[in-house]
């Protein structure tokens, strides 16, 4: 056979039959994926990815398996998620301390915007200011004149160092001109049980986490930390309204793959966590808990995660957070 001739079959041979890499990509995904949250069991972020998992699990016809990785205030493991291959087999479950983390270290062991793809935004939700039983006060104007009172002699958990809780609890006591002790924890999870053992007597709980507790009447609360009421506490006004004007902070989360992960894979994705966050049951459920449904798009997602980014800077300056 000539040359020419040999080469001519080669190519016709490659076109008709598509790369590894592509076969791949079109058949993902082959085996389970594991979807990293990086807190700890029994917090909001874990308890709303095992609500979204099913409905997600079944669009991408794949077991999703959730592989919690607490630490450093969501540190650990985002940079595990970071510096994954880009497969589209290691998945994150990233939330607002993403935006905070590069205002509060000077160095960061991952980059959330070269190293992490925004796939879509799943939920949001606005915080509740929640308080021991033991402590007496029964509303935010109280807890701030309790608190003036007694600079530094409370004590109030959060989910670790940087994250959503605390911040939202920093931009209160700055507002509200107050000194408190934080005490911090590898997780929502851990610091509720801390709270509502009576260890730590205040906190800005996520409303996932914290509403069983508020129901149960093991915990007080004393505002939402939104702009507006949630449906499920119709009668519990916003912090803003409840005597500290012009407050708002409000969680989010959202699903990330590795940055590099072939954009065939990210579209399956999105396809599939917007599929499962659409149905009517999903909507119902997060409803009952104050949230909100996500659903946006990677471009949108990425320009939202900017914003949220250059926010938290400018509260962590105004409340002169040293950088770790």
């Amino acid at each position: 056979m000539k040359p020419l001739k040999a080469f001519a079959l080669l190519s016709a041979a490659l076109i008709a039959f598509p790369s590894g890499a592509s076969v791949a990509q079109s058949d993902y995904p082959t085996r389970p994926v594991r979807l990293i949250v990086p807190s700890s069991p029994g917090g909001g972020t874990d308890i709303l990815t095992r609500i979204i998992i099913p409905g997600f699990s079944e669009r991408l016809g794949q077991t999703v398996i959730v592989d919690n990785r607490p630490g450093a205030g969501t540190m650990i493991g985002n940079d595990i998620a970071a510096k994954s291959a880009p497969d589209g087999y290691t998945l994150l479950m990233g939330l607002s301390t993403l935006a905070i983390l590069p205002a509060m270290h000077k160095k960061l062991p991952y980059d959330a915007f070269r190293d992490l793809a925004p796939v879509t935004q799943t939920v949001s939700a606005p915080n509740i200011l929640v308080v021991h039983p033991s402590l007496p006060v029964k509303s935010v104007k109280e807890l701030i004149a309790f608190a003036r009172k007694r600079p530094g002699e409370l004590n109030y958990a959060s989910a670790g160092l940087g994250t959503n809780p605390h911040l939202s609890m920093e931009l209160f006591l700055n507002m509200a001109k107050l000194k408190m002790v934080h005490i911090a924890y590898k997780g929502s999870g851990p610091a509720l049980v801390d709270l509502v053992s009576g260890q730590v007597v205040v906190m800005t709980s996520t409303m996932l986490s914290g509403l069983p507790h508020v129901r149960s009447g093991r915990l007080r609360a004393l505002g939402v930390t939104g702009l507006k009421r949630v449906s499920v506490l119709p009668d519990l006004p916003t912090v803003a309204e409840a005597g500290l004007p012009g407050y708002e902070a409000t969680q989010w989360y959202g699903l990330f793959a590795p940055a590099k992960t072939p954009k065939e894979i990210l579209a399956k994705l999105h396809s599939a966590m917007v599929g499962a966050l659409e149905t009517d049951a999903m909507k119902k459920r997060f409803a009952a808990d104050g949230a909100d449904l996500g659903g946006n798009s990677p471009e949108e997602f990425a320009r939202f995660l900017r914003s949220e980014t250059d926010k938290w800077s400018e509260v962590v300056r105004a409340a002169g957070i040293k950088q770790q």
